[in-house]
């Protein structure tokens, strides 16, 4: 039985780890292997993410393009103007879609117009709201 301490890697599995910069006689001293002077050779250099050499990086010679907000913008109906709206019992989601024709996506209605306020106590979803004026 072997003991832990005792234990040696397979023979030929390691290599010596090279040695930068001791001397003329390792074959790695003077430049330590980077070469003849420039910015590569300098210590602490990392190349920056984009950068190109001093040459104006392509993502800033490229024009700014677009914005895409992430607050849901409500789709807005005039009562005032679609009285369908208006006239319905119940004010959902549900029922302002079968009088009025509106996109799948739409997720929230603002109800606008000078009727809008009296249109509050009929309002039985959270995503119809009336204008506040």
């Amino acid at each position: 039985m072997s003991l832990l301490q005792e234990l040696r890697p397979a023979e030929g599995s390691t290599k010596n780890t090279k040695r930068i910069g001791r001397g003329q006689g390792s074959g790695n001293g003077k430049t330590a292997g980077k070469g003849n002077k420039g910015q590569k050779a300098r210590s602490g250099y990392s190349i920056k993410r984009g950068f190109e050499g001093g040459q104006q990086p392509l993502h800033r010679r490229l024009p700014k393009v677009g914005f895409t907000s992430r607050v849901v913008k409500p789709l807005t109906i005039n009562v005032d103007k679609v009285t369908k709206v208006a006239a319905l019992a119940e004010i959902t989601m549900d029922s302002i879609k079968e009088v009025y024709r509106m996109s799948a996506s739409v997720a929230k209605v603002k109800l606008i117009g000078a009727g809008a306020k009296d249109l509050v106590s009929k309002i039985k979803d959270e995503n119809v709201t009336v204008t506040g004026k």
